[in-house]
């Protein structure tokens, strides 16, 4: 499927996005290692945490929908998981991996994690090598890559982990091993990363403590059945609080939309940049903070994006690189290392991407430099990677011809229906066959 996009558009109206990708994914799997029966309302229905859900059925938990975003999960409990029949494939969702790693590292039977082509090109190394101090039995492909053989072993003890790298997904998988492990598993963050799963885990009252950057809990405890409202993704939020910031004359209201702090980078990072964004009617919902987001049409300008916000907005940057290039000015971005190994390389991807449409930037190891200048039109290859796909669609606000964006299908994983969400809101957009 191909995006084909005509240049200029408002955006205006109100909105709720699909629900939370990252906390529809840990919301499945507590529910399904819990006691007693859960109901979780507004449950992303797409294909990345459609992975993980289906991975748990067939590790023999009974779970019922989705209906319109709601499920009902009767939890087994911790010990409660059986081997499944088959490998579990995670599509091309490297959350599920790597959470699922942690997940099965400690159970009594082996299982075998695999995806797409994309997916399987990912490194799983930061995982394999702290679960392997714990104990587990994991081996993979050539380069620590998928698939991933995680055999029955004797048991998990807990360790401290100092991670070299702000990850929430190591952290996340470390945690839910600890689970399983004897004694304490203990992590340390060089940053802040979303904290979905220490909030989540208390909800369903399993005891997790922080001491500044150290995150711990105790194996061999229980969780307890609980209910829970997810919000709307700020991660899918910030393409339309992009496109509403850019395109002159707009105005655009995103309701229930999670404001977890250790996700809002994409808000601080485009306030910096002169954007007209403010949160109304907030509120908490089920321990995670949730707003209204008003946004408006505002210039904005280059900036050099501080480096502590940036494992804070990890996943929204394809997207502010459109920003950027829509700035005046120059947006430098370093500390970003992390964007070399998503569904692509985002720093390459974007960087081709934005040479196409005209904009002059500098791709660095870790990070890139923008200059921003008029949007021309063209061909844009997403190296099947659903972020770059939503974030060039987005860039056709501002470009004088029209934008064509290849290899869309994958939009699917975070952000179904993303086309005809954007088309009422104002974009200029319609799908067409992608050719062979």
């Amino acid at each position: 499927m191909e995006f084909k996009l005509f240049p200029g558009g408002t955006i205006s109206g109100e909105v709720r996005v699909p629900g939370d990708k990252s906390i529809s994914h840990r919301a499945v799997m507590l529910s399904s290692i819990a006691e007693g029966e859960s109901c979780i309302r507004g449950f992303l229905e797409g294909e990345d945490a459609l992975a993980t859900l289906a991975a748990l059925r067939a590790l023999g938990v009974e779970i019922a929908g989705p209906d319109r975003g709601e499920l009902r999960v009767v939890g087994v409990g911790l010990a409660g998981l059986r081997a499944p029949s088959t490998e579990l494939d995670m599509g091309n969702s490297g959350t599920s991996m790597r959470l699922l790693s942690g997940l099965l590292a400690g159970q009594p039977f082996a299982s075998r994690l695999t995806g797409d082509a994309s997916l399987c090109r990912r490194p799983m190394a930061r995982v394999m090598q702290p679960l392997a101090q714990m104990g587990a039995h994991i081996t993979a492909a050539e380069g620590d890559r998928p698939p991933l053989q995680i055999d029955a072993g004797g048991g998990l003890r807990g360790i401290h982990y100092p991670m070299p790298i702000a990850s929430a997904q190591v952290k996340s998988c470390l945690l839910l091993a600890g689970l399983y492990a004897e004694g304490c598993t203990s992590v340390t963050e060089p940053a802040p990363t979303r904290d979905h799963t220490e909030r989540m885990l208390r909800g369903f009252g399993y005891e997790v403590t922080r001491d500044n950057d150290v995150i711990q809990l105790r194996g061999g405890g229980r969780l307890t059945a609980t209910d829970i409202d997810i919000p709307a993704d700020i991660s899918s939020a910030a393409f339309f609080i992009v496109a509403a910031t850019i395109a002159p004359g707009s105005e655009l209201l995103l309701t229930h939309v999670g404001v977890n702090p250790t996700r809002i980078g994409i808000i601080s990072i485009l306030t910096l940049m002169g954007a007209d964004i403010t949160l109304i009617n907030e509120r908490d919902v089920g321990g995670e903070p949730v707003a209204d987001i008003l946004v408006r049409h505002a210039p904005l300008r280059g900036i050099a994006i501080p480096e502590d916000q940036v494992p804070l907005a990890i996943d929204e940057f394809p997207v502010l690189f459109i920003a950027a290039a829509c700035a005046e000015g120059r947006t430098t971005l370093s500390g970003a290392e992390e964007l070399r190994v998503k569904e692509s390389d985002r720093i390459a991807s974007m960087a081709e991407g934005l040479s196409t449409l005209g904009i002059r930037n500098e791709p660095r190891p870790d990070g890139i430099v923008i200059e921003g200048g008029a949007l021309d039109g063209g061909v844009i290859h997403t190296h099947h990677d659903h972020r770059i796909a939503m974030a060039f669609a987005v860039a056709a606000l501002r470009a004088e011809r029209e934008i064509y964006v290849t290899d869309c299908d994958t939009v699917a994983t975070s952000f179904p229906g993303f086309d005809a969400m954007a088309r009422g809101l104002g974009l200029q957009i319609s799908t067409q066959a992608g050719q062979a």
